[in-house]
């Protein structure tokens, strides 16, 4: 982490400051900055100046808004003059604004307009062509008259042989420190607050941080909650359903024993058609209990996920489904495995409520890999009115997708049609 100009400037021993390269740096950035500052006073006044001659005609709005934008070139060069200031193998100051989506003109302006980094630094170039260039501009005089000082009077002496004149120099020699020392302030001064105004990045990223924070906590109750829900689904599909069968199958295979011994002893051809239906009957309850397993196994992870990837699974998956499914999705190459799962239940839970709440007639399953990311989007043309509310199906699944970063968006009014969308950052080199 590199270490402030004002502290270095109040840490470092006389000596080891004024023989360093950080005086002539701050009055470069002092030079710098009053030519930055002069034509950003000449931009701003005539931008500004015909906008509101020229407002009531309505090109004036223009003029004021170039004058906002102007301000965003302005403190990328600032960016790049605070490395001045930095020591080396700092990284670079980045940019504060947001990346824009969307293209075109209105939506980079509709983006820029509204982002507090922009009118920060407007503020900044306001400041910068008033108040520091006003600062600078006497700095520099007074380096100036201070050279001139240096020089000036040993040159008159040598000239015309009078040595009174090298008083003003003994008298300017001592104040060179204490003037260079000046300028390392008041450029390290404008140079924090030019970092405050053009990345106050770690500022702003705290509230963002802190409401990140605390719904990675919620979502972290809710799966929590939502697996233990899973756990005592499994329970008691288990209990209920294959644990009965099996039970019945056990117990219909005991009957079955007894009548076939029976029918062994007695020899009766009724005995052992009824050994017979009941074998038949354990043969049924035995493929019922069989797909029951099966289906709970498949529900907790489908075999073909991990052999054949996630287009077969979700092809699969729609084959089950009783509302006819048309699944589109492209993928040329395996996904990594949480992403997978991932869209693979989101899938999944999806056409399980089409069938169930839907009344839809048909589905599709449509998406693909775009860029860096994967997005996968499930359409119904059913009655609509999901809700993606606290304590839902629907909620779960956005919990699960916030897991491997992604969301989910619903698109679902009343009437339909229904659009379930997943959007999972999905790197190429992942």
């Amino acid at each position: 982490m590199s270490t402030p100009p004002v502290r270095r400037l109040t840490t470092q021993p006389p000596l080891s400051y004024l023989s360093s390269a950080e005086p002539w740096r701050a009055l470069l950035y002092l030079l710098s900055g009053a030519g930055l500052g002069a034509v950003t006073l000449l931009v701003l006044g005539v931008l500004i100046g015909l906008g509101l001659l020229l407002s009531v005609i309505g090109v004036g709005v223009a003029m004021l808004v170039g004058a906002v934008l102007v301000s965003l070139p302005l403190a990328e060069i600032e960016r790049r003059r605070l490395r001045l200031f930095e020591e080396p193998g700092t990284p670079a100051i980045p940019s504060p604004h947001h990346p824009v989506e969307e293209p075109g003109l209105q939506s980079w302006l509709a983006v820029r307009l509204r982002e507090p980094s922009t009118w920060r630094e407007f503020a900044y170039a306001v400041l910068l062509a008033t108040l520091f260039l006003l600062i600078d501009l006497a700095l520099l005089l007074l380096a100036v008259l201070l050279a001139a000082t240096l020089v000036v009077p040993p040159w008159a002496a040598y000239r015309s042989g009078q040595s009174e004149a090298l008083i003003l120099t003994a008298i300017a020699v001592p104040a060179v420190p204490v003037a260079l020392y000046g300028f390392g302030a008041v450029a390290a001064l404008q140079a924090r607050l030019a970092r405050l105004l053009l990345h106050p990045a770690a500022r702003e990223d705290e509230p963002d941080r802190d409401a990140r924070v605390v719904e990675l906590t919620r979502s972290r109750a809710r799966l929590a909650d939502a697996f233990e829900t899973e756990r005592h689904r499994i329970q008691r599909d288990l209990h209920d359903g294959a644990q009965q069968r099996l039970v019945a199958l056990v117990m219909t295979l005991g009957l079955a024993e007894l009548e076939l011994k029976g029918a062994g002893q007695e020899e009766s051809p009724e005995a052992v058609g009824r050994g017979a239906e009941l074998v038949a009957r354990a043969r049924g309850e035995a493929k019922d209990a069989l797909t029951e397993l099966r289906d709970l196994v498949h529900g907790i992870y489908p075999q073909v996920l991990t052999d054949r990837g996630l287009p077969a699974a979700v092809s699969e998956a729609a084959v089950r489904c009783p509302v006819p499914v048309r699944v589109e999705l492209e993928l040329a190459e395996r996904l990594p495995h949480q992403i997978e799962a991932a869209a693979y239940f989101v899938v999944s839970e999806a056409l399980t409520n089409i069938a169930k709440h839907s009344r839809a007639r048909n589905a599709v399953v449509s998406g693909g890999r775009s860029g860096q990311r994967l997005e996968v989007t499930v359409h119904d043309d059913g009655v609509g009115g999901a809700e993606l509310k606290v304590g839902s199906g629907l909620q779960g699944l956005a919990d699960r997708a916030e897991v491997v970063g992604g969301r989910l968006a619903l698109s679902s009014p009343p009437g339909g049609p229904t659009a379930l969308t997943l959007e999972v950052p999905c790197p190429r080199s992942a």
